[in-house]
């Protein structure tokens, strides 16, 4: 009897203000759900029109100017009471995300409220509406202004406004899984694998509008859809645990899923049901060896994510979430840092299906406002990331904050709303690891480093201080120092922009190139070092952030190894595949390099084979043996150069021009 309504389209955004929430107003644009009003001037300056000054870390202790419309506006849209068969049905709105805050009204009457724009909420409106088939009204209005008691506060990404996760219209019957708690199903699932192998299940589902007639059925089935285990609880008293004979476990190379499903029964016949994939898989991280996954030293090496596109903002689609996810994966990478908030329950969906491990994260940024409603927030975010997010195998890590030394100090109250958060999130889940991002500049004998299970620093050695030589060696410093710690990279990387090409690449120059060479090192530093528990580039994607201006681009922050179109995969993005896959692969770079002057070029080559053919017009040039990174330096003649590479099972080839000057675009 439940029925899951999508309010996709339909809807009429009134970009201002409304004086009457219960009638539709007669001039609007017509939009389809997902849809941000930031969509195209949240990381594009040609269409900003909100007048603004610089933004710098000195204006943070006060409301920030903005770059982009930070505005309240409003959606609105008509509905049908939905029809239930027995009498006593419920209706809710659910709301997947709304950035940054939201209120939902039906027929003029506010419903619900909420503080946070990237969780799930619901309205329980079944009093609001009209009699079972009668039309009805239903306005969201939503804001992304800043507020002092709403993280994040300030932060290094655009915080875009809109209903950019969709809408939902949820009938249940008077008896059902519990919808109101936090944005939950109604069901938890808790895997627990021994390390002789067994694995047990623990359940609890919420029931709400049951008497004694009712019971709950469990229902554990495989990915073949065969039934492993079952049991049947009262709904005064669901709590159970189920032993799961020979599991499959879940990891990387092999995300083996089962799936939980709940039954609420009345005499012969199910009234509700909910359902949740989830994994086996037992983890842990040690100073020495890393992250150990079911036994198995495994060094988490991946990437961090932020979820918008070229002008559609964070009004993603679920297949748009999905290629995200798949597009990680071919990169090789096992581990997806999930920034700087909680992200679509479609992407951790793909993550748990490709076997991603995620670290999620809350909000919490850059800065702590003082104000007590603040600190609320952020446990209420935090609260429904991990209550909205508990089934899903894929996570490992709940991230408490990142870089909050960046823009203020450090202090006892500071420290002490880190414990707190920490203890809620070990109270509310005790199966998963804690962790922080510190900022470069965080003291390393200071209390932030007392908090959770295992921490990790965000480090840019060799873009805006020192050079990327020196990330090997603070890492072994760091780890002989404090050789009790679990350290990961939660951070590195910088910018490179297509069109931006030299011969002699160096820092700031965002090249390109430099950006290569940068990742040329830190992949190899890694490499080496696999006590290092996870690293994260920063970033997959090249994503909004409003308030930069770097290297002749507005609005976007560019250090992604893949454009933000999701079109071009810069040449950072080959050499962690080099790295991290095993089929054969190779790749030229260089390639957008079209045009070069001087009497010899320089061909870097990547490849997970350990010996490369170049080959000019045809003609070998040289075979070369190595390890990842192959560099010839060859002679170009004038007009075009055809170039070819070669290993066992893969090749690559490219178009090079030599030229008196090169064009003006290759520089800043």
């Amino acid at each position: 009897m439940r029925k899951r309504i999508r309010l996709d389209d339909g809807w009429l955004f009134v970009h201002g203000p409304v004086e009457e929430p219960g009638t539709v107003p007669a001039a609007g644009e017509r939009v389809t759900l997902p849809h941000s009003w930031n969509a195209v001037d949240g990381h594009d300056d040609h269409s900003i029109h909100v007048p603004t000054k610089d933004w710098s870390l000195g204006e943070l202790n006060g409301e920030p100017e903005s770059r982009y419309d930070r505005g309240s506006y409003w959606y609105f849209r008509k509905f049908d009471t939905p029809r239930q068969p027995l009498p006593g049905g419920r209706v809710y709105v659910e709301v997947p995300a709304a950035g940054q805050q939201a209120a939902v009204y039906v027929n003029g009457q506010k419903a619900a409220e909420h503080l946070g724009g990237y969780s799930r909420f619901r309205a329980d409106v079944t009093a609001l509406c009209r009699p079972e088939g009668g039309e009805n009204v239903l306005a969201i209005h939503v804001s992304n202004a800043y507020r002092s008691d709403v993280y994040p506060q300030h932060a290094d990404f655009t915080f875009y406004g809109g209903l950019y996760r969709g809408v939902n219209l949820l009938s249940v019957p008077a008896a059902h899984f519990d919808l109101d708690y936090c944005g939950t199903c109604g069901l938890a699932a808790t895997p627990r694998v021994g390390e002789d192998g067994a694995a047990e299940l623990a359940l609890q589902s919420y029931v709400t509008g049951a008497d004694g007639s009712f019971s709950v059925y469990y229902a554990v089935a495989d990915m073949e859809g065969r039934e492993v285990a079952g049991a049947l609880r009262p709904v005064g008293n669901t709590a159970l645990t189920l032993d799961i004979p020979d599991p499959q476990l879940w990891s990387p190379d092999s995300p083996y899923l089962y799936t939980v499903t709940a039954y609420l029964l009345w005499n012969n016949e199910v009234r509700d049901e909910v359902s949740a994939r989830i994994g086996f898989r037992r983890f842990a991280c040690s100073p020495s060896e890393g992250f150990i996954l079911n036994g198995k030293p495994t060094p988490l090496r991946g990437v961090c994510r932020h979820q918008d596109r070229l002008y559609t903002g964070n009004a993603l689609t679920a297949e748009q979430h999905r290629e995200d996810a798949k597009i990680i994966r071919e990169l090789g990478a096992n581990t997806v840092r999930l920034a700087h908030y909680q992200h679509a329950e479609d992407f951790y969906d793909a993550c748990d299906e490709l076997g991603l491990v995620v670290w999620a994260e809350i909000p919490f940024i850059t800065i702590m406002n003082e104000d007590p409603a603040a600190h609320e927030n952020c446990m209420s975010q935090m609260r429904e990331l991990i209550l909205q997010n508990y089934n899903h195998p894929c996570i490992c890590f709940w991230g408490l904050s990142n870089e909050v030394l960046l823009g203020g100090k450090l202090s006892e109250r500071l420290i002490e709303n880190h414990r707190e958060l920490n203890a809620l999130a070990k109270k509310l889940d005790p199966t998963r690891l804690t962790t922080i991002a510190h900022v470069t500049m965080t003291p390393e004998d200071c209390g932030l480093h007392d908090v959770t299970d295992v921490e990790a620093y965000n480090h840019y050695f060799g873009w805006y201080v020192g050079k990327r030589e020196d990330n090997g060696p603070w890492l072994d410093a760091y780890h002989a120092a404090h050789p009790e710690r679990c350290i990961g990279i939660s951070e590195y990387g910088c910018e490179g922009l297509i069109n931006r090409h030299s011969a002699a690449p160096k820092p700031r120059d965002y090249s390109e190139e430099y950006q290569a060479l940068y990742h040329e090192e830190l992949a190899r530093v890694f490499a080496e070092r696999p006590w290092v528990w996870g690293s994260y580039v920063w970033n997959m994607f090249d994503f909004g952030a409003a308030e930069r201006n770097e290297g002749g681009v507005s609005g976007r922050n560019n250090k992604g190894l893949v454009t933000l179109d999701r079109k071009i995969k810069k040449d950072s993005y080959y050499i962690y595949k080099a790295y991290w896959t095993e089929a054969p692969m190779l790749h030229i770079c260089g390639k957008r390099y079209a045009q070069r002057s001087g009497e010899t070029t320089e061909i870097r080559v990547y490849s997970n084979r350990p010996e490369v053919s170049l080959y000019l017009d045809g003609a070998l040039v040289e075979t070369k043996r190595g390890e990842k990174v192959f560099v010839f330096t060859l002679p170009l003649h004038e007009g075009l150069n055809r170039l070819s590479a070669r290993c066992d099972g893969a090749a690559d080839s490219a178009v090079l021009e030599k030229a008196a000057a090169e064009p003006e675009i290759y520089q800043v």
